[in-house]
């Protein structure tokens, strides 16, 4: 059976229009014709919304009670029997009830399709799991409901419905998106102007990438080489050397002029590790591609000018940044066109700038004398054409005839190879024309006289130097090669250390600090920062001839001092990657630092907004009732019964102990938040908070069940405290109980701690939602807003750990929660400042402190 098509209608944020526009365009095609069903549907009780419903066959949900609650969702079987042609799915991401065939909507959803059903779905950007964390740093809600990123890409079409921030808080604010009483509190957190606009922002962003990963899929599978210039790519070529820079700027300027642009830098490396580059300058330019918001790239080939075009090609590159050769006029002219020139000749319509640079074209200088072989090597070979010269020769003249001349010029050229596999250029010259004065003045008539009588002799002394030099020349690029490998193999080895070394868990500053002592066999290690010592390994010692001081610029942000024996050139090349790294770990750092500064603020920030949405909303209403009720107790115009008269006092009574008690939960929540709680412990029995606070509520043993054992030693607490928590914690639990059911208080004593337990049968809380309950105003499960500020279990858990024990919330086994009050118990052996005076009170949501402070129950 063909697989059904996949659409999904992406929005930015709630009250984008997306269900309306799946029904708009349900309505649509089963107006064409087509046999179109909405599976299901969330109106989330707006009238618009509703009203498209209108003409649409509806499947009937499927009903399923879970913890005494009525749960409605999408009916599976009955869809795949229905087998329409298109069926209509909202909120693709939704978690479907416990028992279920599947846990998540989407997963129905590719049951629908693998029917060969089409189906039109929504989701919102917040719900896509790779963006999950990103949402929740712009709005500070997280999202438990998530969709796999694999999903929606696997989708046949997505489409962004889009909406102007300041629309959508039009919308809101006249009632559209969420009934009245939750517009202010929306307006003020999640629906502010900036959040919307970052949300939109992200959600074009994310189908601009699937469109551009579209777009790569079909070049690739149409074979298309050649470039669709529908986004500016520029592709910087960095060889590792001083050029880089500049490269990496030129590129971003190019970029930068088109919107959208993009920036790749890349790096080709050979497959034998041999090709030269200075891994200092490559992380510095890494560093500054991700200042510039371009990526890196790393490739393997011996080929540079091909890898080089074809990654172009392959990214759909459109411009091509390379550097001007730094090879000499001389060497250009002998090793034949250089990658620029390949380059440029191979790219196609792949724009090519050729950037000069400081580094360009490089001044002719003389070879080393010594090359890249050791000195040892070269006084070898030059100790070997001395001593060897002399003794092949006495061997020769021993053996020596007419017929032999050709034996004996063999013998010589094989001295001057061996010479220079050993000793390299310069032994090699000298054994070569040593060789030939030699053979001349031994060998060639006239006998032991040097003349060159023939052209053919001077031809043969300059073959001899020419065999020489080509020998010398191999040998001494081998040994190079050799050097660069084993360098390359030492400073991959190092640098895997000292990453190991930070991914074990280390902090990256002084795991860099000591690995740099170990790996250099140093005294000391000392990094300092605007004169300041910051990290320190090894023992630090004092400049003299047998404990020289390095020291190592580490960017622009500090100095890296070395102490215990000179480093060669190679080492200190190896050092500046390290030092590169140790500048990026500190930037990292002071970033960190920045971002742990910040949150307390951020933090407060949400906190002031909270508050604000409600004393907006919770506030006003009471404050609305009371004002009401006095305003038509004072009219002259209506005239109220005795009864009319009493229903307003009431109403006016109970509105203004709301207020009150609104107001005392906003300072208690002030003053726990301040560490200024003031407590006063002592012996406290269970019976004497519990019953109080069943009084307090006005329940009985029709609602609670108590287990208070005889016998169960008394708590240190403050018994004004104590019961405010019980009542906080167990109004809460009788609020969640399904009708009918009991909330069961017990009381147990272990370890010197007595624990209270508060047992419910209502729905529970998930596992990874329990901490967010004791956040000041947080309502989970609460949908009418009209059960306060949200504070209750904040003051609660504060009240309970300022007096010294701890707030948890657990599961009921059989289903519910159960709120667990743990305080220690009483000693009368103790000292008396345990029984009064002091108490740490722990704030909630936005910090801790710590008060102290005695008093009564009337001031706590």
């Amino acid at each position: 059976m063909k697989r059904g098509r996949l659409r999904v209608l992406l929005g930015a944020a709630p009250g984008v229009g997306k269900t309306y526009a799946m029904l708009e365009e349900g309505r649509r095609l089963h107006a064409e014709g087509k046999d179109v069903v909405v599976a299901v549907v969330e109106t989330h009780d707006r009238p618009a919304t509703a009203a498209m419903l209108e003409g649409l066959e509806v499947v009937p949900r499927l009903v399923r009670r879970h913890r005494g609650i009525e749960l409605t969702d999408l009916d599976l079987d009955a869809v795949l029997d229905r087998a329409p042609a298109i069926a209509l799915v909202d909120e693709l991401a939704h978690t479907n009830a416990p028992g279920l065939a599947h846990d998540k909507r989407w997963q129905d959803v590719q049951s629908i399709l693998d029917a060969g059903i089409d189906v039109i779905s929504t989701v919102n950007i917040q719900h896509i799991e790779s963006l999950n964390d990103v949402v929740q740093q712009i709005t500070g809600v997280p999202q438990r409901e998530t969709l796999p990123d694999s999903v929606l890409r696997a989708a046949d079409q997505v489409e962004v419905i889009d909406l102007a921030p300041q629309s959508l808080r039009d919308r809101l604010a006249e009632g559209h998106v969420y009934p009245a009483a939750r517009i202010d509190a929306a307006l003020s957190n999640y629906f502010r102007l900036g959040n919307l606009t970052a949300l939109r922002e992200l959600a074009l962003l994310w189908l601009a990438d699937e469109v551009d990963t579209a777009l790569k899929n079909y070049r690739a599978e149409h074979g298309i080489d050649s470039k669709w210039e529908a986004r500016e790519r520029v592709v910087v070529a960095l060889t590792g050397g001083p050029e880089g820079e500049t490269l990496l700027r030129r590129g971003a300027r190019i970029a930068g002029r088109a919107a959208g642009g993009e920036l790749l830098a890349v790096h080709v490396i050979s497959q034998d590790g041999l090709r030269s580059a200075h891994p200092g300058a490559l992380a510095a330019q890494r560093a500054l591609v991700e200042k510039l918001g371009g990526s890196y790239h790393q490739l393997v080939g011996d080929d540079v000018p091909t890898a080089l075009v074809e990654f172009a090609r392959a990214s759909n590159a459109t411009q091509l940044v390379i550097g001007v050769s730094r090879r000499t006029r001389l060497k250009a002219a002998f090793s034949g066109p250089g990658i620029g020139t390949t380059v440029v000749r191979e790219s196609g319509d792949i724009d090519v700038h050729v950037v000069t640079h400081s580094a360009a074209g490089e001044r002719m200088r003389l070879p080393r004398i010594g090359g890249a072989l050791s000195l040892r090597r070269r006084l070898a070979g030059l100790g070997l054409a001395v001593v060897g010269g002399p003794l092949l020769t006495a061997l020769l003249v021993a053996t020596h005839s007419e017929e032999s001349i050709t034996s004996e010029v063999l013998s010589y050229q094989l001295l001057v190879i061996v010479v220079a596999l050993v000793g390299g250029l310069w032994p090699a010259l000298f054994a070569a024309l040593l060789s030939g004065l030699t053979l001349d003045y031994f060998f060639v008539n006239p006998l032991y006289t040097v003349t060159i009588a023939e052209p053919a002799h001077a031809l043969a002394l300059v073959l001899y130097l020419a065999n020489a030099g080509v020998v010398s020349y191999v040998v001494d690029l081998a040994a190079r090669r050799s050097r660069s490998a084993q360098r390359a193999a030492g400073e991959s080895e190092l640098l895997a250390t000292v990453a190991g070394s930070v991914l074990r868990g280390e902090d990256a500053v002084p795991a860099l600090v000591a690995r740099t002592r170990e790996a250099f066999n140093l005294t000391g290690v000392r990094l300092f920062a605007g004169g300041t010592l910051l990290y320190s390994d090894g023992s630090p010692a004092q400049a003299g001839p047998d404990t020289p001081l390095a020291t190592v610029p580490v960017g622009t942000r500090g100095t890296l001092e070395l102490s215990g024996r000179d480093l060669a050139a190679s080492e200190r090349r190896l050092l500046g990657v390290i030092a590169t790294q140790l500048d990026a770990a500190l930037e990292h750092s002071d970033l960190a630092e920045t971002a742990s500064a910040i949150g307390p603020l951020a933090e407060a920030d949400r906190m002031r907004s909270a508050l604000l949405a409600a004393v907006g909303h919770d506030l006003r209403r009471p404050l609305s009732a009371a004002t009401a009720a006095i305003s038509g107790l004072r009219s002259a115009e209506l005239t109220l019964s005795p009864a009319d008269r009493e229903e307003l006092f009431e109403t006016a009574e109970e509105s203004l102990e709301s207020l009150a008690s609104l107001v005392t939960n906003l300072l208690d929540v002030s003053r726990v938040q301040a560490g200024a709680l003031a407590v006063s412990l002592g012996p406290v029995d269970a019976a004497d908070v519990v019953l109080p606070a069943l009084d307090e509520l006005g329940v009985g043993p029709d609602t609670v069940e108590l287990e208070l054992p005889p016998g169960l030693p008394p708590m240190l607490a403050d018994a004004g405290l104590l019961q405010r928590v019980v009542v906080n914690v167990l109004a809460n639990g009788i609020r969640f109980s399904p009708t009918g059911g009991r909330v069961l208080v017990s009381a147990s004593e272990f370890g010197g701690v007595v624990e209270l337990r508060i047992m419910d049968r209502g729905p529970g809380i998930p596992a990874d939602r329990r901490d967010e309950v004791f956040l000041p105003f947080q309502r989970l499960g609460d949908t009418d807003n009209l059960t306060g500020l949200g504070l209750g279990l904040a003051l609660a858990k504060g009240f309970t750990e300022g007096m010294g024990g701890r707030l948890e919330a657990e599961d009921t086994p059989g289903g519910g929660l159960t709120m667990v009050i743990a305080l220690p118990a009483f000693d009368p052996a103790a000292p008396a400042g345990q029984t009064a005076g002091t108490a740490a009170a722990t704030g909630t949501g936005t910090g801790t402190g710590t008060g102290t402070g005695t008093g009564t129950d009337e001031e706590t």
